[in-house]
């Protein structure tokens, strides 16, 4: 190991790594040694941490290992790192010369965040369940076109809650799909990339009719559902037509607490799912309720209209059916629900694979209601929380 002068952190100076995030106010190393398989370094804020040397040689920011323009990773780790760099602290960053004779230079601070077993600041808000006096946050129109401020809260409420409000826009045709791809590309289905939702003769699908819609989330017979959901009121002076909304991973929760072989039984049964008319037909097998590796709820699929018919072991049949009604009642349950009426100008937004939503039945002889409607993929809220995080 051999140690330059040491670096005060604001005057340490930023070794470029192919990250957009931010890292350049990280501390700077103080000591640094190579030895067998790992090299240990410590910094001035007193952290330490020890890098494998494979790790180390994988994430060499040259430009022979990560394409300078894409910052994409051109290294392939197949050769095995079996003897030890020579470690080098030059301003407070780290330098590495490996037996082969290729450099490799690290930022203090870039390796400060990547310490192993470190966990990472979080960017993404973890979801959470409503409470009982949960309320949707609102933001203005205005301050989610106008400032990054305004479309962070909008991102951030929508990623925690599964749901916000938009208020105060204007009552354009369309503008639902110019606030969506200010976030990203429209996700399309087989109703298109941008929807409208209202009365109209021959409907193909309930929505387009003035009866009440039962909570569900759209779309769970594709194997990859939309994941969120954006309705734009344009018009709405009939009478009744109130938004319905659920917490389906709050629900769900519930369900495992009062009935855990209910729970078992939707989240470990698959049935059929589809959707059909003159033009498509499209189907899908999948469980009620789908969890992670470690148990957590990760997608409800939820819709009494396009649940085919159950094509499970006939000892099993009933059993589906009675843990079904106890998840239906848990939904439809006042605690877990959440109604109002949308005002033209008004847009929600909601996690369809968590959030379920619905409507009471309307008169369309007692005036116009009119929503437009598209789709966005979650990892494009997530990519652009990422890019508002980052240093301006």
């Amino acid at each position: 190991m051999t140690d330059s002068t040491l670096t005060p952190p604001d005057t340490r100076p930023v070794i470029a790594m192919g990250e957009l995030s931010d890292y350049a106010d990280g501390p700077a190393l103080t000591d640094a040694l190579a030895s067998g398989a790992r090299v240990t370094l410590s910094w001035a804020d007193g952290a330490q941490a020890h890098f494998p040397l494979m790790w180390l040689r994988d994430n060499c920011a040259c430009e022979a290992c990560r394409h300078p323009g894409t910052r994409e990773r051109l290294h392939v780790p197949l050769s095995p790192v079996t003897a030890a760099p020579e470690a080098v602290l030059a301003d407070g960053n780290l330098t590495l010369t490996w037996p082969d004779g290729h450099v490799s230079a690290f930022d203090a601070g870039w390796l400060h965040q990547r310490r192993p077993g470190q966990e990472p600041t979080p960017i993404i808000p973890p979801r959470r369940p409503w409470a009982a006096d949960y309320a949707p946050q609102r933001v203005a129109h205005a301050d989610f076109v106008g400032s990054a401020a305004g479309e962070r809260a909008w991102l951030e409420a929508l990623l925690r809650d599964g749901l916000v409000l938009l208020e105060d826009g204007p009552l354009a045709d369309e503008e639902v799909s110019r606030l969506a791809e200010h976030i990203g590309p429209l996700r399309p289905t087989n109703f298109g990339a941008r929807f409208d939702v209202r009365s109209k003769p021959n409907p193909n699908n309930a929505a387009y009719t003035a009866i009440g819609l039962a909570l569900h989330t759209d779309l769970p017979n594709w194997r990859q559902p939309p994941d969120i959901q954006l309705l734009y009121c344009l018009e709405n002076d009939a009478e009744g037509g109130e938004s319905i909304f659920a917490d389906g991973f709050a629900a769900a929760e519930a369900l495992r607490q009062q009935s855990p072989e209910a729970f078992r039984i939707l989240s470990e049964t698959p049935i059929d799912f589809r959707f059909q008319d003159e033009e498509q037909d499209i189907g899908t097998r999948a469980p009620v309720l789908s969890l992670d590796h470690d148990g957590h709820m990760l997608e409800v699929r939820f819709n009494n209209w396009i649940r085919d018919s159950l094509c499970l072991p006939a000892h099993e049949i009933d059993a589906w059916y009675d843990a079904y009604r106890q998840f239906w009642h848990l939904l439809h349950s006042p605690q877990h629900q959440l109604d109002f009426a949308l005002a033209p100008g008004q847009m929600v937004a909601f996690d369809n694979r968590r959030v379920l939503h619905g409507r009471r039945a309307f008169d369309p002889n007692t005036g116009r209601r009119h929503l437009q409607g598209t789709y966005l993929d979650l990892d494009m809220l997530e990519s652009r929380l990422r890019v508002l995080s980052r240093p301006a």
